[in-house]
C-alpha cells in the first residue's frame, strides 16, 4: 500500500531553507542530489514507514536518516505519512524536543 505523504508547515519551511543554501553556499549538483535523496526517502516512506526505528528524543515519532547532516521526522497512519519536520544532525540533538512544542 502507498501512502500519501504531507509536509507539516515547519517541514516545508525547513526543506525551503535547505533548498535555497545548497544553492547559494553549494551548487545545482548537490542541490539536485539533496532532491533526489529526499525524493527516494519519501517513495520508500509512503510504502514502507514502520521500517525506520522510533525516535529516541520525541516520543511518537519515527526517524529517516537522508544524509549525515539531514533527518526526517515523521508519523504515518494507515494512508497518511506526516513528515514533521527535518532536523539539522549537526544540531544540539535536545533542540529537537524544543522545536517539537
Amino acid at each position: 500500500m502507498v501512502r500519501k505523504v504531507k509536509l507539516s508547515r515547519k517541514a516545508a519551511d525547513r526543506l525551503e531553507n535547505i533548498i535555497a543554501y545548497l544553492e547559494s553556499e553549494w551548487s545545482e549538483k548537490i542541490r539536485d542530489e539533496f532532491i533526489r535523496k529526499l525524493d527516494n526517502a519519501l517513495e520508500h516512506l509512503s510504502r514502507f514507514p514502520a521500517s525506520h526505528p522510533e525516535s529516541d528524543k520525541v516520543k511518537g515519532l519515527r526517524r529517516y536518516v537522508i544524509s549525515k547532516q539531514t533527518t526526517i521526522y515523521y508519523t504515518f497512519t494507515k494512508s497518511t505519512v506526516f513528515i514533521v519536520t527535518l532536523f539539522d544532525n549537526r544540531q544540539n540533538p535536545d533542540n529537537l524536543k524544543s522545536e517539537m512544542r
